[in-house]
């Protein structure tokens, strides 16, 4: 065996390294109270266990239903149905306890006709009619098509009842419309059966036609949000939840939509949802069931307990601070032991390349190991984020955000958006004011870098939507063509805010024209409007759930922009970027994907999420702040050593979770290791010419880069960034073969190694003992000395190499410590 591949399985076998992985409830009936409106649309009850201020699982079994006034209201296995105008208490029986809950109904004697708006778009998106597999695909089907779910009620209705002659409807014999007989199966249909003749599906929108397949209307009510019950719950591995959907109307109407809800499941992993709403609980965790009907969404989370085990659950260590506390409490409720303090080597190691994305040195490993002051950490943690290196690492990160990619911009201009991204960082400049920055910006691409923010995009959509995605962590992309099927956000609000950007324009190059030195001169028009092409006017100017912005005012619209999404009280910007930063130290955000921050994928810990997000804002968006509370936490600097109760978990931060080093952080680690950096080449896209710029120095790290469009094998091959769109799945540290055999035989590593002024050919020269060469080895890579068990086999094989083969043995002992876990990893 050669001493090369000798030396990688001792690492392998004997490195520490981290595997990269009551009292009686009493019962409630939720809702407490139900409000029913004329006599048609019922409401449901259910049974809960509670436990102390929680809801626990649900009772199904043996309750027994009352009500104290059958002329008022009845009640059958929960269902609520109304019978005339009153007041009356259902009771529900179990186990010999009993509770009640208060029913009110109003408008009984009130004439009821059922809406096209309210009533029958539910029922075609709750049948899958409307979806983007059926008549709501762009192009229909079989000549019919209707608005995605329903996005455009107006359109939808003129389909319907006047498309075609009218043909699908029939007033004088509902049941011959082809909207009720093809559903039904009395036509042949290619979609199926989609309900049955005798469902309340059947008889809606049957009766709607029956009276005139009324139009919808403005001054009809509309949903103003949707209620979902039990909100948050404990339940156990097995059982069951029947989830309630209850939508708040602008009349003030509250009614029970739960037959009509689309529902999904946030983790199957954790709880399943089928279309009538019944979850069922799979396994521990947390999830949620999403509920979506008439363009809202509400969220119920469910908690399931970790099998209990020989520990105790929680952190053993006193919290540090709010992280350390609302962690704690959920490790708790979740039944999961928090694993003890990392070493001071690991914590040493893995806050370097977190804060400044470069490994400690040898001095300053030494220093910190024999540093016995008990503030030390704290100490540490206050050095690295005053390090010039940190200036350079954040920078990289926040290019990321921006897309800077010398594939799109001149190399001047890449040069100045970057060095202008670099000031603020280098100022600590509050996040919020750098994204004003950004987004107001106007001047000469060359003399305010932040004008090539609008080069990278240059119409108003495509700058609304990376402004969102890059800053409030929202892709509205799909509101460009119908309301968003998975958020809030509709298609007139898509408009709204791209008209935010229908007057920024530019002079000088431009699209795919690269010509001159990359001169560009950005400025605000007082006139232009962008058409909705839905309406074929122009849409007013809003920003997202904000007042319009009236056409005539000539001010640049941006300004109103920066100012909404800026602001303290915008629930998304504060959340984004510190989900960016928690998810940078942890390797886990507190939401994943980390740039998704929609309503429908929920935080793992939304307590904690709105905590950290107003700490940022309490001290006025100084992402440093965030970043030392949470290098300082318990939380972060646990040991990645997982405990028997809590390996299973991926995303309640019971221990720190290993993770590949970046592309760039680990090249640079080698390089750093081996003392001998690498040579980078920017390149410029000039048209359809390629051409090389040299644009750094010797000794340039790939932190340090301005772009994505350098000439590097490793960086390509290790997943950086590309670039090309704002989106965190640009970034890829998936393992691949290509990446195994580069480590193994590329020049990256070997040639390093085997280069006369390198880190072998120093330590060679300093005539070191083998016990000291590997010792000073494993300092330079682990931040950490050898053990007793990996000393000793390492040491018994340099002892036993010739003279002549020494250096081969010390270069297959470096490749094989770059080549181990612990090294790729930060843990």
């Amino acid at each position: 065996m050669q001493p090369r591949f000798a030396l990688l399985i001792v690492l392998l076998l004997l490195a520490p390294v981290c595997r990269v992985s009551a009292a009686e409830s009493a019962l409630a009936v939720v809702p407490a109270r139900l409000e029913l409106r004329g006599p048609v649309h019922p409401g449901r009850l259910l049974v809960q266990t509670v436990s102390g201020h929680e809801t626990a699982g649900q009772v199904i079994e043996n309750v027994t239903w009352s009500t104290s006034d059958v002329a008022v209201a009845e009640c059958q296995e929960g269902v609520v149905t109304p019978k005339g105008n009153g007041r009356a208490v259902i009771t529900a029986e179990h186990g010999g306890q009993k509770v009640t809950a208060e029913v009110v109904v109003t408008g009984f004697d009130t004439p009821h006709e059922w809406t096209f708006r309210n009533d029958v778009l539910p029922i075609l998106a709750k049948s899958s009619c409307n979806m983007g597999a059926c008549h709501g695909a762009l192009a229909g089907k079989g000549g019919f098509r209707l608005s995605l779910r329903g996005y455009d009620p107006a359109s939808d209705y003129f389909t319907m009842t006047q498309q075609d002659r009218g043909r699908r409807i029939e007033l004088a014999d509902p049941g011959r419309s082809l909207i009720l007989a093809k559903p039904t199966g009395a036509l042949a249909h290619k979609g199926g059966v989609r309900f049955e003749v005798d469902s309340p599906e059947y008889r809606i929108m049957s009766e709607w036609v029956a009276h005139g397949a009324a139009a919808p209307s403005e001054d009809d009510p509309q949903v103003d949000h949707l209620e979902i019950l039990p909100e948050r719950s404990r339940q156990k591995v097995g059982a069951t939840q029947q989830m309630l959907v209850r939508a708040h109307f602008t009349n003030g109407e509250v009614r029970d939509v739960t037959p009509w809800v689309k529902w999904t499941s946030t983790n199957d992993a954790v709880a399943r949802v089928d279309d009538h709403g019944l979850a069922s609980v799979m396994g521990s965790g947390e999830g949620a069931i999403s509920a979506w009907y008439s363009q809202k969404i509400a969220i119920g989370n469910i908690t399931v307990p970790y099998p209990a085990g020989d520990f105790v659950a929680g952190s053993q260590v006193a919290p540090k601070n709010f992280i350390d506390e609302l962690v704690d409490r959920q490790l708790v409720r979740l039944n999961l032991p928090g694993s003890p303090l990392c070493d001071d080597g690991t914590f040493l190691r893995r806050a370097s390349l977190d804060t400044i994305g470069t490994l400690p040195t040898l001095e300053e490993t030494n220093a910190f190991l024999a540093d016995t002051s008990p503030d030390k950490r704290e100490k540490l943690v206050d050095s690295l984020l005053a390090r010039k290196e940190y200036v350079d690492y954040w920078t990289y990160k926040w290019s990321d955000v921006l897309t800077i990619n010398g594939t799109r911009l001149r190399p001047a201009a890449v040069k100045a958006y970057y060095m202008w991204l670099r000031e603020r960082v280098e100022k600590n400049t509050p996040w919020d004011e750098t994204v004003r920055q950004v987004l107001t910006a106007t001047g000469d691409s060359l003399e305010n870098g932040a004008t090539n923010f609008y080069a990278l995009q240059q119409s108003p959509e495509d700058m609304t939507e990376n402004a969102c995605q890059a800053f409030l962590g929202l892709s509205i992309g799909c509101a460009k063509c119908h309301n968003h099927p998975l958020e809030k956000w509709t298609n007139d609000q898509y408009y709204g805010m791209a008209s935010l950007f229908s007057r920024v324009k530019a002079k000088g190059w431009g699209g795919e024209a690269r010509s001159g030195d990359g001169l560009r001169t950005l400025y605000v028009s007082t006139s232009g409007e962008l058409v909705q092409p839905r309406t074929g006017k122009p849409q007013p100017p809003t920003p997202l759930d904000s007042a319009s912005i009236p056409f005539e005012d000539e001010a640049d619209r941006r300004i109103k922009l920066a100012e909404w999404m800026t602001s303290a009280e915008n629930p998304y910007f504060a959340r984004s970027v510190t989900n960016r930063v928690w998810a940078n130290f942890f390797g886990v955000g507190l939401v994943m994907p980390i740039d998704d921050m929609r309503v429908s994928n929920p935080a793992s810990n939304e307590e904690l999420l709105s905590a950290a997000a107003q700490s940022v804002v309490d001290n006025h968006f100084n992402l440093k702040t965030l970043m030392r509370a949470i290098l300082l936490s318990n939380a972060y600097q646990r040991s990645a050593v997982p405990l028997p109760g809590n390996s299973a978990e991926q995303r309640f931060y019971s221990r720190y979770y290993p993770k590949r080093l970046s592309a760039e952080v680990l090249h640079d680690a080698i390089c750093q290791v081996t003392e001998k950096p690498s040579e980078f080449t920017n390149v410029a896209f000039l048209g359809a010419d390629k051409q090389k710029t040299d644009f750094y120095p010797a000794g340039t790290r790939a932190i340090q880069l301005y772009d994505s469009a350098v000439d590097s094998y490793f960086l390509q091959t290790f997943g950086r960034n590309q670039r090309r769109v704002t989106c965190e799945c640009e970034r890829s540290d998936e393992p691949t073969m290509v990446q195994v055999l580069h480590i193994a035989n590329g020049d990256t590593v070997n040639a390093k190694l085997k280069d006369a002024k390198g880190r072998v050919s120093e330590l060679l020269d300093a005539k070191l003992s083998n016990a000291e060469l590997i010792e000073r080895a494993y300092l330079l890579a682990f931040s950490r000395k050898p053990t007793e068990a990996e000393k000793t086999p390492l040491l018994e094989t340099l002892d036993a190499a010739s003279e002549a083969d020494r250096r081969e043995v010390v270069e297959d002992l470096f490749w094989a410590i770059l080549s181990s876990r612990e090294f790729l990893f930060n843990h």
